[in-house]
């Protein structure tokens, strides 16, 4: 049985890679990002927590990751931003039978922009792209579960249409995932590719309501190809420049794997 459960957190922890970093680089809380940049010269600081955990049906004991992404952002013209985002985790295993574990570490540090392609006023539709580099973690903190050992990288494809009701994004996402260790090669799939779309209704002037649904590749080579994830959140917003943040997602359609992650987070914008 502790075998199965050892195999069953380091797929939880595969997923992790995945669900946990999304997030962190995006429209807070939300998987979807949006197109808005800061324009030139603004900058914005984004924090969360993330309460993140794993089970297996018919596995008892559970993984429990807890997490604080920081990202700063910096607006370069009125249609780029710069970025650069890293997270502190903390790893907690626990086999059910007593035996427990737990690593700390920063994951994988990344940069990356985002820049607004295309806009048209009148049909309230915007395209954007978004490139991103994630720099390696050393083998022992991969082995650990903290990140990948090799320098990984992705696109983002997005679209935001302004509605009557506030805002539809869609994203379209392929990332490569360099694993430096042997053992997650075989066990991990790298090429990991997202679909998405998030309508946000602005509910009253402070607060907007969102829901994200997506279709992901599952990392574990063992299961169906592909997952699904769904996500309420909400962003309470008490002034121009700074946002709450609140976002709970589930993962649908990855065999006997149960994710749930729990997100609070702060924005604060600033020139």
């Amino acid at each position: 049985m502790f075998e199965n459960m050892k195999i069953g957190m380091r797929l939880g922890l595969g997923f992790g890679f995945v669900l946990l970093s999304s997030p962190a680089w995006s429209y807070q809380p939300l998987v979807t990002d949006d197109t808005g940049t800061q324009g030139a010269g603004g900058n914005q600081i984004e924090v969360s927590y993330g309460h993140q955990r794993d089970t297996v049906n018919g596995v008892s004991g559970e993984t429990i990751t807890r997490t604080v992404p920081l990202v700063f952002t910096r607006g370069v013209t009125d249609t780029l931003d710069l970025y650069v985002g890293a997270t502190r985790q903390r790893i907690h295993t626990d086999d059910g039978a007593g035996t427990t574990g737990a690593e700390t570490g920063w994951g994988n540090v990344a940069i990356g922009a985002k820049w607004r392609i295309y806009e048209n006023e009148a049909s309230k539709l915007s395209l954007g792209l978004k490139p991103e580099v994630q720099f390696a973690v050393s083998d022992n903190e991969e082995a650990r579960g903290l990140g990948a050992g090799r320098t990984s990288y992705g696109m983002t494809f997005i679209a935001t249409r302004e509605t009557a009701f506030g805002a539809v994004h869609f994203n379209l996402a392929a990332n490569r995932v360099n694993y430096s260790l042997q053992a997650n090669q075989d066990a991990l799939r790298s090429d990991q590719y997202r679909v998405s779309v998030a309508p946000v209704w602005q509910a009253t002037e402070k607060l907007k309501l969102a829901l994200d649904l997506g279709i992901r590749t599952n990392p574990d080579v063992t299961r169906d190809p592909w997952m699904g994830y769904v996500e309420a959140g909400l962003v309470y917003s008490p002034r121009d420049d700074f946002d709450l943040a609140l976002g709970v997602i589930h993962n649908t359609n990855d065999g006997s794997a149960n994710t749930t992650q729990v997100l609070a987070g702060l924005t604060w914008r600033f020139k």
